[in-house]
C-alpha cells in the first residue's frame, strides 16, 4: 500500500530529449542465476523411421506396399473407419436430421416452436390470473 497524499516523482524532472531519438539503453544486461547454459544438447535417439507402419523388418519388403497409391488407400479405409466409428449418438442423429430439411421447414418448426411456447405462456398467465 502507498501512501495517499505523498509526492509522486515529477514525469519532467528528468532532463528529457529530442524528438525522433531513442532513450539511451543500458550497457550490461544481469542474467538470472536460474538460467544455465545447457551443457549437452538432448539427443533423439534410435534410427529414422518411415511413418505407416512400417517397422524394421518390414523395411527391405517390396516397394509396393509404400507406395504413394498403398498410402493413400491405407489412409481412405481409416478415414471410412473414423466415420463409421462416428455414426453413434443422439446429437448426431439430430444433427442428420436437420441437415436433411430445407431452409423454409427450418424457420416452419422454429415458428411452431415459439408459437407452441406462446399458448403455454398464455395458459400458464391465465391460471395465474384466477
Amino acid at each position: 500500500m502507498g501512501n495517499i497524499c505523498g509526492k509522486q516523482p515529477s514525469s519532467f524532472s528528468s532532463p528529457g530529449r529530442p524528438l525522433g531519438t531513442t532513450p539511451t539503453a543500458p550497457t550490461t544486461a544481469s542474467v538470472p542465476s536460474s538460467v544455465t547454459p545447457n551443457k549437452s544438447p538432448k539427443a533423439v535417439g534410435g534410427p529414422p523411421r518411415r511413418l505407416g507402419g512400417a517397422s524394421e523388418g518390414n523395411a527391405s519388403t517390396s516397394s509396393a506396399s509404400n507406395s504413394p497409391d498403398e498410402a493413400r488407400r491405407k489412409a481412405a479405409l481409416a478415414a471410412e473407419a473414423r466415420a463409421q466409428g462416428s455414426k453413434g449418438g443422439d446429437l448426431s442423429k439430430k444433427l442428420a436430421e436437420q441437415r436433411k430439411l430445407t431452409h423454409r421447414a427450418t424457420l416452419e418448426e422454429a415458428s411452431k416452436k415459439n408459437l407452441r411456447e406462446r399458448e403455454v405462456d398464455a395458459l400458464t398467465e391465465a391460471l395465474r390470473n384466477t
